[in-house]
């Protein structure tokens, strides 16, 4: 599989030829040391074969002075039993590699400074030409001229890669755990706000966050902005790519500070503020241990920014800030109704689907934006990655590794859109008390439409928009519950749930003052919110005392 969820690129097409990955394994005469570099090749020209072991070693001729374009180019005494390398352009390949094929050459290895591309050619150049050419990376090439002297020899192959990399499995772990947390945190948070009224001890502190209840006017909105953002990074992600890392690293912050705090709440030490002052932050008096968490989810953030390119172990900071920032959004954002759902998952379906598949029809490249965005432009003078992705390495140790990303990626809103969904049912679960059934199905569902989803990227093998497959399982799967049982009404508008309903009366009872009440219990809880939607609902059976009194005479 050439790369994860809908930030992979598979083979690339160029005049409806398909391009194959493959390997130039370079060494130096001696055979003692050896170094593998990705080429890509089209086996119509000729085949390579899929084992190191039965690639011929031929020395390199290099001619990197030359683009091999006309004969006054070819070296005397021609290029017998050596593989040439040479520049890209000026002529066809077929011009070129049929230059090296007259000349005695085995092979072909043409060095290109832009995005490598299938060597293409026609049918009848196809059946004249029986050695393999392919195409090299130029940075490649200037370490292969670094590392190995005059007498270096290549062998090209082409080894098998396998469809499914384990990595998958922590991927799918990750998120659809991300997913079942953060939905039955932001369920279970909402409701409690609803209806407890918390002891606040703490003060400023121990307020839980305000959440926002997203309308149709905001999706709107927001969908505008996502299409301008991808579209500006398209053009310009050279100048925007610091300024997303930077929201990143203030965003992951905030959401890990919010997810470790209910744990730094119960330590029973560090309680005491810390003095008067006017400091930013500090001027409200902090708890000691509410200080000393925030300098830690600053740290964090910080170390990442620092070493974000370090391949080996900076990518699992980058899954915790990114799941803890997921959490945070899924806690913080609030769908009320299931039309508002529907709403949002509908038109980022038409998103996603849209940058994915339609929009190489529009650009020159043939590229897709969302892809070309996600995975970092080719030609970019910075190299670097965009961080809204949880990424995970390969694990299946393939040379052709080097070829694809080394990692598997799965973008934040494959991951947040669906977990709204899940959030709201979980919501819904316990208004109707229905033992967590819409919940369940909604989580469940999400994990089908990922495996979907790997499914189709290994039977493919080109990009797939994660959405596409995860929008429809998670809206028919909760659509399908509500009318199975027959809540579909309640279940469209939220039944209430998205106006604020009225607090549950206040039962004074006396309690001995030295003694803290005791919390009430979830079923009391839901007990008291039934009561008062009841009441609410039904105005005409309350009765004041006098009025019972008339009625009774």
């Amino acid at each position: 599989m050439r790369d994860a969820v809908t930030l992979v690129l598979g083979a690339i097409f160029f005049e409806q030829v398909l391009g194959e990955y493959g390997m130039a394994h370079v060494s130096d005469q001696r055979k003692n040391k050896g170094k593998d570099y990705c080429i890509l090749f089209n086996s119509q020209w000729a085949h390579l074969p899929q084992d190191l072991g039965k690639a011929s070693r031929l020395q390199i001729h290099d001619l990197t002075a030359s683009v091999l374009c006309s004969p006054s180019e070819v070296p005397a005494g021609g290029f017998t039993n050596r593989i040439p390398m040479v520049l890209r352009g000026n002529c066809t390949f077929y011009e070129k590699v049929r230059l090296a094929q007259i000349n005695g050459a085995k092979g072909l290895l043409i060095v290109s400074r832009d995005r490598l591309t299938p060597p293409a050619g026609n049918r009848s150049q196809y059946e004249e030409i029986d050695i393999p050419v392919a195409l090299l990376s130029y940075t490649d090439m200037l370490d292969i001229s670094k590392t190995f002297g005059k007498g270096r020899e290549v062998a090209m192959y082409a080894p098998h890669e396998p469809v499914l990399d384990y990595n998958m499995v922590i991927i799918f772990l990750m998120a659809v755990g991300t997913v079942a947390v953060g939905g039955y945190w932001a369920g279970s948070r909402d409701v409690k706000k609803r209806y407890m009224k918390h002891k606040r001890d703490d003060g400023a502190e121990t307020q839980d966050e305000e959440t926002v209840d997203v309308t149709p006017i905001m999706i709107c909105v927001f969908v505008v902005m996502c299409c301008s953002m991808l579209v500006l990074l398209y053009y310009f992600y050279d100048h925007l790519v610091y300024m997303i890392i930077g929201i990143f690293c203030l965003a992951a912050s905030i959401g890990l500070y919010s997810c470790l705090s209910p744990f730094v709440r119960r330590i029973p030490f560090g309680k005491c503020r810390i003095p008067e002052n006017n400091l930013p932050y500090c001027h409200k008096r902090p708890q000691v241990r509410m200080l000393l968490l925030s300098v830690f989810c600053v740290s964090v953030s910080v170390i990442w920014g620092v070493f974000r390119n370090e391949d080996q172990w900076a990518w699992v900071l980058q899954d915790a800030l990114g799941i803890a920032f997921c959490l945070y959004m899924l806690k913080t954002i609030r769908l009320p109704t299931f039309k508002a759902c529907t709403l949002l998952l509908a038109v980022l379906f038409v998103y996603d689907v849209f940058f994915v598949f339609i929009t190489p029809l529009l650009t020159k490249s043939g590229e897709s934006i969302m892809v070309e965005v996600a995975a970092g432009p080719s030609d970019s003078s910075t190299h670097e990655k965009l961080p809204m992705v949880l990424k995970v390495p390969r694990l299946n140790f393939s040379p052709l590794a080097l070829c694809d990303r080394p990692f598997s990626l799965l973008g934040f809103g494959d991951i947040l859109v669906p977990g709204l969904l899940v959030a709201y049912c979980h919501r819904f679960d316990i208004q109707v008390q229905s033992s967590q059934i819409y919940f369940v199905a909604c989580t469940v569902a999400y994990g089908i439409g990922l495996l979907i989803t790997f499914v189709a990227l290994a039977l493919m093998q080109m990009g797939q928009p994660a959405l596409l497959y995860l929008v429809p399982c998670t809206l028919l799967t909760s659509l399908g519950v509500a009318l199975w049982r027959r809540e579909l009404a309640m279940f469209w508008t939220g039944s209430g749930f998205a106006k604020e309903m009225p607090q549950p009366p206040l039962v004074m009872t006396p309690i001995n003052c030295t003694q803290s009440p005791d919390p009430p219990t979830k079923e009391q809880l839901t007990s008291l919110a039934l009561q008062a939607t009841e009441e609410a609902t039904n105005p005409s059976e309350e009765k004041s005392p006098r009025e019972a009194k008339n009625q009774s005479d």
